[in-house]
């Protein structure tokens, strides 16, 4: 199995919308929102936003978003009202694996990918505690829980990193994951 890792594109997007659409609770998945395509492009306009392929179909996805993306997103403005973060602090996610390609570390390449289009910047996000296998592959990338809320009943954990520079970095096996903060 040859996966590359990358940069997403416009032609990424149906299997962004597809991989996002199998990960949604209803199917069994973690997903807290379900993202319109429109929704997802202006992301990737304003922000580096990572997949993984195989064989050109898309197989994980990395997104990032602003702060101010998201003042509309009830979970996400829940999460900014526990922890907000530096001023030029961003969203980090939702990040997303096919079911095939877990187990893989494709979350953790991916992640070494977006480090290299934001380093020195502070990332936010959260993970449901219900989600273990999530929780513990962010752990093991250095984040670090900087706080807890809940939302629609579930409690959440908030995440944070500050991105590691690694211009000029081509090892990602050895590269520097996220600092804590």
């Amino acid at each position: 199995m040859v996966i590359s890792v990358g940069t997403a594109t416009g032609s990424d997007l149906d299997g962004i919308m597809a991989l996002q659409e199998a990960n949604q609770p209803a199917r069994g998945g973690y997903l807290s929102v379900s993202l319109s395509r429109t929704c997802i492009a202006e992301r990737m306009a304003a922000m580096p936003m990572v997949v993984a392929r195989q064989d050109d179909a898309v197989c994980g996805f990395l997104m990032t978003s602003t702060l101010e993306m998201n003042r509309d997103v009830p979970v996400i403005r829940a999460m900014l009202e526990a922890y907000a973060g530096a001023a030029d602090a961003y969203v980090y996610g939702p990040v997303c694996v096919r079911e095939d390609a877990r187990g893989l570390g494709l979350a953790r390449t991916m992640f070494i990918e977006l480090q290299r289009h934001l380093p020195g910047r502070e990332g936010i996000l959260f993970i449901r505690r219900d989600n273990p296998a999530s929780l513990r592959a962010h752990e093991k990338m250095g984040m670090k829980e900087v706080a807890g809320f809940v939302f629609d009943g579930r409690e959440c954990a908030v995440f944070s990193y500050v991105a590691a520079d690694l211009q000029g970095c081509a090892d990602g096996e050895n590269a520097p994951l996220g600092t804590q903060v």
